[in-house]
This record gives structure tokens, sequence and C-alpha cells, in this order.
């Protein structure tokens, strides 16, 4: 599997953390100590599928292709206005990508989303499934969280990152992980009733809830046993990874793993503070930032490392 080329997409409005107090009681100082965040975009009167086209069509661009040259398209996404159609499928349409020949299938693996889906991807590709997948993760988080909530609201933003993949070489190492707890950190939407149901609770709509205390512990602890399986399975060094991409979630989490490696500052690439947490796109957005300012060449080993609820996670080691 190769990345040929990648692509991001964000809501113009940007808001910052002063701008947060008009509507929950916080402020700047109170939200950067305990999250590294600044500012976060948030989606308002765009549509969240045409914004993760906008990201595929760059990602398109980048790989230097047409969108008649994808035969797969799979996006992953947390939260969507649509259950049904797939936002894949819709992406396809505002692509202008016809007939039946490119299958389009939408994930939810949570925050470790990105890399659940690149193993789908890396699978397809080596077994002949498909030639070039168009890979899109789409996040609108900021719907998802109750906005009178400090603890959650100051945390999220959106944003899309995708990339095209194509025939290059398998992935070094990848190790994903479930573990079913989700007391920690869940989102919850009633269904529509029927008139055989029954039972508390059923109908009940909760916004994200989150155990920050336990979700910090379990990202830490998870992020250094599995970057330590990947780099031993990949037959490497610690030293010999180029970039650590880790999931954009809170820089004390970024920061206590880093200080676990002990290496160079430089390799540890991070944009929280000005997009939040973004969920599953937060790698593949970081990624085609660090890209496009030329910080990343061609034969460099990327390490991406994420988590999120169920609690689920996910960590690979590719070659750029």
């Amino acid at each position: 599997m190769k990345i040929l080329g990648t692509g991001s997409a964000l809501p113009k409005l940007t808001v910052t953390n002063d701008m947060l107090s008009d509507y929950v009681d916080t402020n700047d100082e109170w939200i950067t100590s305990r999250t590294g965040i600044k500012s976060r975009q948030i989606i308002t009167t765009e549509r969240f599928e045409e914004l993760a086209a906008l990201a595929g069509q760059r990602a398109i661009d980048a790989a230097g292709l047409v969108p008649e040259d994808i035969d797969y398209i799979i996006c992953h996404n947390v939260c969507n206005v649509y259950i049904t159609p797939s936002l894949a499928s819709l992406v396809q349409g505002i692509l202008g990508i016809k007939g039946p020949n490119c299958p389009t299938m939408d994930l939810n693996s949570a925050c470790a989303g990105f890399i659940y889906g690149l193993d789908i991807c890396d699978a397809f590709i080596e077994t002949g499934r498909a030639k070039h997948i168009l890979y899109i993760c789409a996040e609108e988080v900021a719907r998802m969280v109750d906005w009178n909530q400090r603890e959650t609201c100051v945390l999220f933003g959106d944003g899309v990152g995708a990339m095209v993949l194509g025939k290059g070489d398998p992935m070094l190492a990848c190790k994903l992980t479930s573990t079913p707890m989700p007391d920690v950190l869940y989102y919850r939407l009633p269904c529509e009733p029927t008139p055989f149901e029954s039972g508390p609770g059923i109908d009940t709509h909760m916004p994200l809830q989150m155990k920050g205390r336990e979700v910090f512990r379990m990202a830490v602890a998870s992020a250094q046993r599995d970057i330590k399986d990947c780099i031993e399975k990949a037959g490497l060094a610690k030293e010999d990874i180029d970039h650590f991409l880790l999931h954009q979630a809170n820089m004390r989490i970024i920061e206590a793993i880093k200080q676990n490696l002990q290496l160079p500052d430089e390799r540890f690439h991070h944009n929280i503070e000005r997009r939040g947490n973004t969920s599953s796109a937060s790698i593949p957005l970081l990624l085609d930032e660090i890209i496009r300012e030329g910080k990343v060449k061609r034969g460099d080993l990327m390490l991406f490392n994420g988590f999120g609820a169920g609690f689920v996670t996910g960590t690979a080691i590719i070659r750029y």
C-alpha cells in the first residue's frame, strides 16, 4: 500500500477559546492548561458531505489522478445526519464517479477509526480487490456534545482528512485492539419507536459522555504498549521512526507518550492547538498538513497511533 496523495478540508469558522466563554463557563487559560487547545473549526453553513468530497478531490488531485480512476471509496465517520445512504455513497455522487464498479462503504471505529480503515485498505489493495482507494475520515464531532458542558464541548472540532491509496509496500506493522468499556466514552441517539418496545431509556438521547481521567489513563497506557509492540513487530528500533502522528485528543496525552519514548520533539507532529480533537480525522488531517509543508519525504517511516470509544486502539507503521 502506498499513499499516492492526501487532502483535507475545514469549516470556515474558527472558534477560539475566548469565543467559547460566551456560551459556557470557561476561559482560555482553563482550556489551554488542560488540553493544549487554543482554537478549532466548527461547521456552520457547510454541508458535511461537500466538505468530505472537497478533501477527497484534493487527495485525488495530489495523486495526479481523476475521479474516474477511483474504484473504491471508504469513509470513516462517527456522527452523520445520514444513517443511510453512506457518506461514501454521497461523496461518490458529488465527485461524479459513475457506474456500478466503485463500491462505497462507511466505517465507525471511533477516534481510532483512521487506522482501522487503513488496515482494511491495505488488505483490499494487497488482494487486488481495489487499485485506487479514496479513503476519507470526516467528522463533525461538535454536533455530538452538550454545549453547556465545558468538560467536553471545548475539546472538539470538525474537519476532514483524505488520501488516495494504491499499490505499494505492505504496512510494516499494524495492531488493533478492542476492550468493551462503553461507559467510559459514548454518545447515544434514539431510534424510531415501535409498538412492541418496552423498558426504560430506549428512546433517550445522550450527548457525548466521557470520563476524562480514565480515558487519559487508558490512552497513555495503550499507546505505550502498542507503539512498542508494533516497532518490535516491524523489526525496527524507535529511533528508526521518522514521524510520529498521534491522535490529537489532548496535548497532555501527546506529551506523556513523547516523554516515554524519549525521542526528539521534531518527530512528534501536532496541530491540536489549532484544530482540537477531530476524532478519526485528526491523523489524516495532520498528515496532509505536514506533507504540504514539505516535512515528509518519500521513504520516511511513519507511525500512527489512535484510541477511542469502545475502548478501541490502533497503531500502524508505514513507509511513505
